[in-house]
Protein backbone atom coordinates (compact mmCIF):
# COMPACT_ATOMS: atom_id res chain seq x y z
CA UNK A 1 0.00 0.00 0.00
CA UNK A 2 1.63 3.32 -1.07
CA UNK A 3 2.27 6.41 1.57
CA UNK A 4 -0.49 9.52 1.33
CA UNK A 5 1.41 12.16 -0.84
CA UNK A 6 0.38 14.19 2.04
CA UNK A 7 0.87 14.86 5.96
CA UNK A 8 -2.59 15.85 6.55
CA UNK A 9 -6.08 17.15 4.61
CA UNK A 10 -8.73 19.36 5.63
CA UNK A 11 -12.05 21.33 4.51
CA UNK A 12 -12.07 24.77 4.46
CA UNK A 13 -15.83 26.01 3.54
CA UNK A 14 -16.63 29.51 1.89
CA UNK A 15 -20.30 31.13 2.76
CA UNK A 16 -22.17 34.93 2.33
CA UNK A 17 -24.30 36.03 0.00
CA UNK A 18 -24.55 34.57 -3.75
CA UNK A 19 -22.40 37.24 -6.28
CA UNK A 20 -20.31 38.19 -3.87
CA UNK A 21 -17.18 36.71 -5.42
CA UNK A 22 -17.41 32.83 -3.45
CA UNK A 23 -16.27 31.15 -6.64
CA UNK A 24 -13.57 33.17 -8.10
CA UNK A 25 -11.91 33.40 -4.93
CA UNK A 26 -11.64 29.52 -4.71
CA UNK A 27 -10.45 29.26 -8.29
CA UNK A 28 -8.23 32.22 -8.07
CA UNK A 29 -6.34 30.29 -5.09
CA UNK A 30 -6.56 26.59 -6.77
CA UNK A 31 -5.90 27.52 -10.22
CA UNK A 32 -5.75 30.97 -10.25
CA UNK A 33 -7.73 31.86 -12.87
CA UNK A 34 -10.28 34.85 -13.27
CA UNK A 35 -13.81 34.44 -15.39
CA UNK A 36 -16.52 36.59 -15.42
CA UNK A 37 -18.84 34.09 -17.37
CA UNK A 38 -18.97 31.75 -13.90
CA UNK A 39 -22.52 30.88 -13.43
CA UNK A 40 -24.12 31.01 -9.74
CA UNK A 41 -23.07 28.04 -7.59
CA UNK A 42 -26.36 25.24 -7.41
CA UNK A 43 -26.20 23.77 -4.19
CA UNK A 44 -22.56 22.72 -3.19
CA UNK A 45 -19.13 23.33 -5.42
CA UNK A 46 -15.45 21.71 -4.52
CA UNK A 47 -12.11 21.96 -5.70
CA UNK A 48 -9.30 20.09 -3.99
CA UNK A 49 -5.54 21.79 -3.49
CA UNK A 50 -2.11 20.61 -2.06
CA UNK A 51 -0.11 23.28 -0.42
CA UNK A 52 3.02 22.98 1.64
CA UNK A 53 2.51 24.51 5.73
CA UNK A 54 5.66 24.86 7.14
CA UNK A 55 7.22 21.31 6.47
CA UNK A 56 4.03 19.72 6.37
CA UNK A 57 2.58 18.92 2.71
CA UNK A 58 -1.84 19.61 3.11
CA UNK A 59 -4.32 18.60 0.76
CA UNK A 60 -7.26 20.92 1.61
CA UNK A 61 -10.73 20.53 0.18
CA UNK A 62 -12.73 23.57 -0.28
CA UNK A 63 -16.31 23.78 -0.21
CA UNK A 64 -17.99 26.70 -2.14
CA UNK A 65 -21.58 27.17 -0.85
CA UNK A 66 -24.51 28.28 -2.49
CA UNK A 67 -25.30 32.06 -1.28
CA UNK A 68 -29.57 31.94 -2.34
CA UNK A 69 -31.62 31.01 0.25
CA UNK A 70 -33.27 27.93 -1.50
CA UNK A 71 -30.01 25.76 -0.97
CA UNK A 72 -29.44 26.36 2.57
CA UNK A 73 -30.99 22.81 3.76
CA UNK A 74 -28.61 21.61 1.54
CA UNK A 75 -25.15 22.98 3.00
CA UNK A 76 -25.66 22.65 6.60
CA UNK A 77 -24.45 19.22 6.18
CA UNK A 78 -21.42 20.13 4.53
CA UNK A 79 -20.14 22.26 7.46
CA UNK A 80 -19.84 19.62 9.62
CA UNK A 81 -16.13 18.71 9.66
CA UNK A 82 -14.70 21.86 8.29
CA UNK A 83 -11.59 23.38 9.93
CA UNK A 84 -11.77 26.72 8.51
CA UNK A 85 -14.28 29.28 7.33
CA UNK A 86 -14.44 31.68 4.90
CA UNK A 87 -17.45 34.44 5.26
CA UNK A 88 -16.98 36.35 2.48
CA UNK A 89 -18.81 39.97 1.43
CA UNK A 90 -18.49 42.36 -1.12
CA UNK A 91 -17.29 45.85 -0.52
CA UNK A 92 -19.66 47.21 -2.79
CA UNK A 93 -22.79 45.26 -1.53
CA UNK A 94 -23.35 46.94 2.01
CA UNK A 95 -26.32 44.09 2.12
CA UNK A 96 -24.10 41.44 1.78
CA UNK A 97 -21.87 43.04 4.74
CA UNK A 98 -25.27 43.28 7.07
CA UNK A 99 -25.70 39.35 6.72
CA UNK A 100 -22.36 38.03 7.75
CA UNK A 101 -23.30 37.90 11.27
CA UNK A 102 -26.29 35.75 10.07
CA UNK A 103 -23.66 33.44 8.61
CA UNK A 104 -21.59 33.22 11.41
CA UNK A 105 -24.62 32.17 13.55
CA UNK A 106 -25.45 29.26 10.99
CA UNK A 107 -22.35 28.32 10.60
CA UNK A 108 -21.67 28.28 14.19
CA UNK A 109 -24.86 26.05 14.99
CA UNK A 110 -23.04 23.06 13.21
CA UNK A 111 -19.30 23.54 13.27
CA UNK A 112 -17.20 22.13 16.11
CA UNK A 113 -15.17 24.32 18.56
CA UNK A 114 -12.04 24.44 17.28
CA UNK A 115 -12.67 25.73 13.76
CA UNK A 116 -10.94 29.22 12.48
CA UNK A 117 -12.96 31.97 10.87
CA UNK A 118 -11.89 34.56 8.26
CA UNK A 119 -14.04 37.30 7.14
CA UNK A 120 -12.96 38.15 3.67
CA UNK A 121 -14.32 41.65 1.75
CA UNK A 122 -13.93 40.98 -1.66
CA UNK A 123 -13.83 43.28 -5.11
CA UNK A 124 -11.53 45.47 -3.37
CA UNK A 125 -10.50 46.72 -6.74
CA UNK A 126 -13.37 48.47 -7.43
CA UNK A 127 -12.83 51.15 -4.80
CA UNK A 128 -15.11 53.58 -6.61
CA UNK A 129 -18.04 51.83 -5.46
CA UNK A 130 -17.41 50.85 -2.16
CA UNK A 131 -19.76 50.75 0.34
CA UNK A 132 -18.45 48.98 3.00
CA UNK A 133 -14.95 50.56 4.46
CA UNK A 134 -12.07 48.16 5.78
CA UNK A 135 -12.29 49.68 9.11
CA UNK A 136 -15.99 48.42 9.53
CA UNK A 137 -14.70 45.46 7.93
CA UNK A 138 -11.79 44.77 10.37
CA UNK A 139 -13.79 46.19 13.54
CA UNK A 140 -16.79 43.59 12.92
CA UNK A 141 -13.76 40.82 12.38
CA UNK A 142 -12.27 41.85 15.34
CA UNK A 143 -15.82 41.81 17.64
CA UNK A 144 -16.32 38.16 16.52
CA UNK A 145 -13.05 36.75 16.98
CA UNK A 146 -12.27 36.39 13.29
CA UNK A 147 -9.39 36.67 10.80
CA UNK A 148 -9.88 39.59 8.39
CA UNK A 149 -8.08 40.30 4.69
CA UNK A 150 -9.68 42.53 1.42
CA UNK A 151 -9.23 40.84 -1.66
CA UNK A 152 -9.75 41.08 -5.57
CA UNK A 153 -10.37 37.46 -7.28
CA UNK A 154 -10.31 40.00 -10.13
CA UNK A 155 -6.90 41.93 -9.77
CA UNK A 156 -5.00 38.83 -7.70
CA UNK A 157 -5.06 41.02 -4.80
CA UNK A 158 -4.54 39.54 -1.05
CA UNK A 159 -6.05 35.49 -2.21
CA UNK A 160 -3.51 33.34 -1.68
CA UNK A 161 -2.20 34.89 1.26
CA UNK A 162 -5.57 34.87 2.74
CA UNK A 163 -6.11 31.05 2.63
CA UNK A 164 -2.71 30.48 3.30
CA UNK A 165 -3.11 32.88 6.75
CA UNK A 166 -6.02 30.52 7.94
CA UNK A 167 -4.70 27.45 6.78
CA UNK A 168 -1.17 28.08 8.36
CA UNK A 169 -2.85 28.62 12.28
CA UNK A 170 -5.30 25.49 10.77
CA UNK A 171 -2.19 23.57 10.59
CA UNK A 172 -0.30 24.83 13.26
CA UNK A 173 -3.06 24.15 16.34
CA UNK A 174 -3.75 20.63 14.76
CA UNK A 175 -0.09 19.15 14.71
CA UNK A 176 0.10 21.03 18.32
CA UNK A 177 -2.76 19.26 19.54
CA UNK A 178 -1.56 16.01 17.95
CA UNK A 179 1.73 16.20 19.84
CA UNK A 180 0.15 17.02 22.87
CA UNK A 181 -1.71 14.21 22.85
CA UNK A 182 0.84 12.01 21.56
CA UNK A 183 3.51 13.36 24.73
CA UNK A 184 0.24 12.71 27.48
CA UNK A 185 -0.09 9.25 26.00
CA UNK A 186 3.86 8.63 26.91
CA UNK A 187 3.64 10.02 30.02
CA UNK A 188 0.70 8.05 31.03
CA UNK A 189 3.03 4.76 29.75
CA UNK A 190 5.47 6.18 32.23
CA UNK A 191 3.52 6.62 35.24
CA UNK A 192 2.17 3.36 34.72
CA UNK A 193 5.60 1.56 35.07
CA UNK A 194 6.01 2.14 38.82
CA UNK A 195 2.93 0.37 39.69
CA UNK A 196 3.68 -2.67 37.44
CA UNK A 197 7.35 -3.04 36.78
CA UNK A 198 9.92 -3.62 39.85
CA UNK A 199 13.66 -3.64 38.71
CA UNK A 200 14.90 -7.23 39.94
CA UNK A 201 18.14 -6.74 42.05
CA UNK A 202 20.71 -9.35 41.30
CA UNK A 203 20.41 -11.58 45.21
CA UNK A 204 24.33 -10.94 45.78
CA UNK A 205 24.16 -7.32 44.61
CA UNK A 206 23.98 -5.60 48.64
CA UNK A 207 26.22 -8.68 50.27
CA UNK A 208 30.13 -6.94 50.97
Amino acid sequence: MEAPLFDWQCKLILIGDGQVGKTCVMRRFTNDEFSTSYLSTIGIDFKVHTVKVGDKVIKVQIWDTAGQERFQSLTTAYYRGAKGVLIVYDITNEASFRNVEKWLKRFQRWAGDDVQTMLLGNKCDMESKRQVSKQVGEKLAKEQRMYFAETSAKENINVHNSFMGILTKIVENHFKRVNEESQNENEDMINLRPNNYQQKQSPNCCKK
